[in-house]
């Protein structure tokens, strides 16, 4: 027998042996790490279970944020609205007052009725307040503005046209057809002892009208 017959076969089961070793290993190893990674593959999936899950709650959160966030906003549109309402009208209030302030301050001085006067201008004796001085005003309209609180020469000169107007329309047809546009003006005379003038100037109405 040769002795590369006996070496042969020995070399070619040692070979085999050690591949056979060797793939051993390597599959052993390959097992290892397809475990590893199968449970990292697992822990992954739980992981992106709990994000999903937190971030289904904070999109929840977030909602219910924004609710509260338009309620606050409605609520806050509606406080403005209301402050700049208020404001207009304060405004609107203290023009009233600025201008009540400077009428009061310009005002002329109530003067002591002048019996003397007024008796020589009207070629009578004139009572303090009496309304029925003012051309177009008779015993029946006084009582009339006398019941709505306007009884003296200056109440009657502060009283506005319309006011006037509104009253006589309120008592009745009887009364709606007279015309007061000038009675504030005549009374304002009366007040002022401008008798004169209120004489000279009555004598151009009719009916408390002007010509």
């Amino acid at each position: 027998m040769c002795l590369l017959c006996i070496l042969l076969p020995v070399l070619v089961g040692l070979i085999c042996a050690i591949l056979g070793y060797l793939l051993g290993r390597l599959s052993s190893k390959h097992t290892e790490e397809l475990i590893r990674l199968r449970g990292d593959l697992e822990a992954c999936g739980k992981e992106k279970e709990r994000l999903l899950s937190l971030n289904a709650t904070f999109k929840n959160d977030i909602d219910d944020w924004k609710m509260k966030f338009n309620s606050l906003q409605s609520d806050f549109d509606g406080i403005k609205t209301e402050n700049d309402d208020w404001r207009s009208k304060y405004g609107s209030l203290k023009t009233e007052f600025d201008d009540f302030r400077f009428n009061l301050a310009a005002a002329p001085a109530a003067s002591t009725f002048d019996v003397a006067m007024a008796a020589m201008a009207f070629g009578k004796k004139i009572r303090p307040d009496d309304l029925k001085i003012v051309e177009g005003i008779g015993p029946k309209i006084e009582k009339l503005f006398h019941k709505a609180g306007i009884t003296t020469w200056k109440a009657l000169s502060d009283t506005p046209v319309e006011t006037c107007q509104r009253i006589l329309d309120e008592a009745g047809p009887n009364y709606r057809v007279h015309k007061p546009e000038t009675w504030p003006e005549q009374c304002r005379l009366a007040f002022l002892n401008q008798w004169n003038e209120l004489k000279e100037w009555q004598s151009n109405l009719r009916g408390g009208r002007k010509e």
